[in-house]
């Protein structure tokens, strides 16, 4: 199900009027016009970060720009991309590109994306482990079961040489059948991202989204057993949008603020502990 979070910014008379208002990228329209040369957009995104971004974006920059945005939140990462496509967004902001690229080659879908605005570091936590070198063979691991994000996942383990990868098998497409050596015997439990950091008491530790890990209070840089490092990380998110309306000037102008020196600032902020990182 759907958790529909909706919010409109006051529309104001812009000091930038976009052209390209209501402009077709696809065979859907691009975002609607507010009057006095505002362009609403819908964009669909997760909560944390995406969602806090975004609202910052709304609340500081997008009046200047001429725009007013409607923001609508998913839990469930199966669905702002189908919605996107169907029309009901004009861009989305919630996905890397391994996840977008199975996307667009498991659904069929037509769409493009624009260079990635920050990063979520994974993490290993645990609620009853607190150093790394504590846990024991036979452990049970949480991962997730996405195709995108599991092989994201072992490859933080396998960092860690808590395990070894399959050497002929791409990272990014890893599974749990591709593990090659698995010296302390972990068993590992496979489960929608969403609910990982809920089940964590239920297993000896989890390989949790950032995301879902901020949503539940975790820091993998202060509750993380392991984490990822931010640096030439390849699992950027970034504003995805129909094939066709990368051009749309509302939407540029909107993908321009979130590169803006103001959002850089406000995510340095906001989560100063490095669960989200700008990207360079």
């Amino acid at each position: 199900m759907r958790r529909t979070i909706t919010t409109l910014a006051a529309a104001a008379a812009a000091t930038l009027v976009l052209a390209g208002c209501g402009a077709s990228g696809g065979d859907e329209e691009v975002g609607s016009d507010s009057g006095d040369g505002v362009t609403t957009l819908t964009v669909g995104v997760s909560p944390v970060p995406h969602g806090e971004i975004l609202e910052f974006v709304r609340d500081n920059l997008a009046e200047d720009a001429g725009i007013d945005l409607e923001i609508v939140s998913y839990d469930d990462y199966a669905l702002p991309n189908r919605a996107l496509v169907d029309g009901e967004l004009d861009a989305n902001y919630f996905q890397h590109q391994p996840y977008f690229d199975s996307e667009v080659e498991s659904q069929g879908y037509e769409l493009e994306h624009f260079p990635g605005v920050h990063i979520e570091p994974f993490a290993l936590y645990s609620n009853t482990i607190t150093d790394i070198a504590d846990l024991p063979d036979g452990a049970t691991i949480g991962i997730n079961n996405d195709p995108s994000n599991q092989g994201r996942a072992l490859d933080l383990l396998a960092q860690a040489d808590l395990l070894t990868l399959d050497d002929s098998v791409d990272v990014v497409s890893a599974t749990v059948g591709d593990i090659a050596d698995n010296p302390h015997d972990f068993e590992f439990i496979e489960a929608d991202a969403a609910s990982l950091a809920r089940t964590l008491d239920d297993v000896d530790a989890s390989v949790i989204n950032g995301n879902y890990a901020i949503e539940a209070g975790l820091s993998p840089t202060e509750d993380g057993l392991i984490y990822e490092a931010g640096a030439d990380n390849p699992y950027a998110n970034f504003l995805a949008v129909r094939a066709g309306d990368e051009t749309n000037e509302a939407i540029v102008a909107l993908n321009d603020l979130l590169h803006s020196d103001e959002t850089r600032q406000f995510i340095a902020d906001t989560w100063a502990d490095g669960s989200v990182v700008a990207v360079d």
